[in-house]
Order: structure tokens, then C-alpha cells, then sequence
């Protein structure tokens, strides 16, 4: 088992208490808290930026709509696309009895029944223009910083900046002498001191390979879940 106390701020101090994979000696390490995944939201398309529903330190679900380019004429695309399917499936009601009684042939019956595949594949096209213009999480996280205010032109540049809370990672730098002592999977205790007491539990998910040449040292990032996204 690896145990973990310290700072729970953005340095963490980890100590090593005595085990059977790392030997009888405990030892401390400096570490940093993570969120587990950074996201820069942007934008498919060039447009207007029309809203922002979503300011700095705000909780957002993965999914969630939390920008808006202006789609007006894309919306208006979509109301034109559903009249000319409306249209074809009354056109194609109403020749229905009419090619039952052999009054209209099987290629004008084919005709109608192809410009309704096309009238529905043509709104479905105008909704997913629609859709790209709505800017959405692709996590559940906290919004970190936004770059850009409603009205501004949307490019390249992202929107906004979400960091996935949960879970957290622990990023810890070990000397070489504790290379093979860690492994995949080893479970760990963390004791932060600030702001939130306790003891937390976590994993090791990944040991590097490579030991830094220049330092002597190796990484090993740790897991640990953050359901309520209590800890910062």
C-alpha cells in the first residue's frame, strides 16, 4: 500500500510511509493536484458569437449547451426544409390510392417517393448546421476561463477553457532509486492539509518507463476520484 500526506493546494507534499514494495524506509516527494482533463471548447464553424451561458467557476455536464453562435439564417433553413418535406408526404398521401388503382405508373409513384427521401435528408442536413452553432462540454468539469464575450467573431481560437474535476490526477516525481518498487494499480492514501482534511484515496494508473537522465527521477501520476467535485 502507498501512503500520501500533503499540501492539497497547488504543490502537494507526498511521503512514502514504510511498505512491503518500497522496503522499511519512508520517504517524502513533492507532487501537484491535476485535473484530469483540460478542454479548449471552439468552434466548428466561423461565425457571431450570440451567447455565452456559462461564466468562470460555473459546473457544466458533458452535452450541455453552453455557447451560442448566431444561426438565424441556418434556422431559417430548417423551417424551409421542413415545409418541402411536409409538402412531399402529403404529395405522396395523396397519389397513394391513385397508384393503387393504376392511375399514375410506378415510376411517377418512385419519383414522389425519392423527392421525400431527399426533402427529409435536406432538413437533416439544415438541423445539423443548426447543431454545429450550439457550442457544447464535451465533460463534466468547471469552466476555468472564457476567452471571448457575445458579439465577437468566433475563428479558430476557443470559447472557453473547462477542467474536468473528476477525477483528479497527482502527478509525483520519484527518484530512480524507487524505480520497479511502483506499480500500475497500487493503491495510495492522500492526507491534504488544506483545504480540505482527510484522508482521500487514489490509484496509480501510470509509472513512466523512462527514468530523466539529467535528474534521476521518474513520474508517477496517480488517480483519484472527486465525485462531488469538493476538492479544487
Amino acid at each position: 500500500m502507498l501512503y500520501l500526506v500533503g499540501w492539497f493546494a497547488c504543490f502537494i507534499g507526498l511521503f512514502l510511509s514504510p511498505s512491503t514494495a518500497l522496503g522499511a524506509e519512508a520517504a517524502s516527494y513533492e507532487g501537484i493536484v491535476e485535473p484530469s482533463e483540460k478542454v479548449k471548447l471552439c468552434s466548428p464553424v466561423q461565425g457571431t458569437l450570440e451567447r455565452v451561458d456559462v461564466e468562470r467557476g460555473d459546473r457544466v455536464k458533458k452535452g450541455q449547451v453552453v455557447a451560442l453562435l448566431n444561426c438565424r439564417v441556418e434556422e431559417a433553413a430548417v423551417e424551409l426544409a421542413q415545409a418541402r418535406v411536409e409538402f412531399a408526404r402529403r404529395k405522396v398521401s395523396r397519389n397513394e390510392d391513385l397508384y393503387k388503382k393504376e392511375l399514375i405508373s410506378t415510376h411517377e409513384k418512385d419519383e414522389m417517393e425519392t423527392e421525400l427521401r431527399i426533402a427529409q435528408l435536406q432538413l437533416r442536413d439544415a438541423v445539423e448546421r443548426v447543431e454545429l452553432r450550439r457550442i457544447r462540454s464535451t465533460v463534466d468539469g468547471v469552466v476555468v476561463e472564457r476567452f471571448l464575450s457575445p458579439g465577437e467573431y468566433v475563428g479558430e481560437e476557443p470559447i472557453l477553457r473547462i477542467a474536468r474535476t473528476h477525477p483528479l490526477y497527482v502527478e509525483v516525481i520519484m527518484p530512480a532509486a524507487r524505480f520497479g518498487s511502483v506499480k500500475k494499480g497500487m493503491g495510495a492514501e492522500i492526507r491534504p492539509e488544506l483545504p480540505v482534511r482527510g484522508r482521500l484515496s487514489a490509484h496509480v494508473i501510470i509509472v513512466d518507463s523512462v527514468i530523466d537522465a539529467a535528474s534521476g527521477t521518474f513520474g508517477v501520476r496517480l488517480e483519484m476520484p472527486n465525485p462531488d467535485l469538493r476538492l479544487p
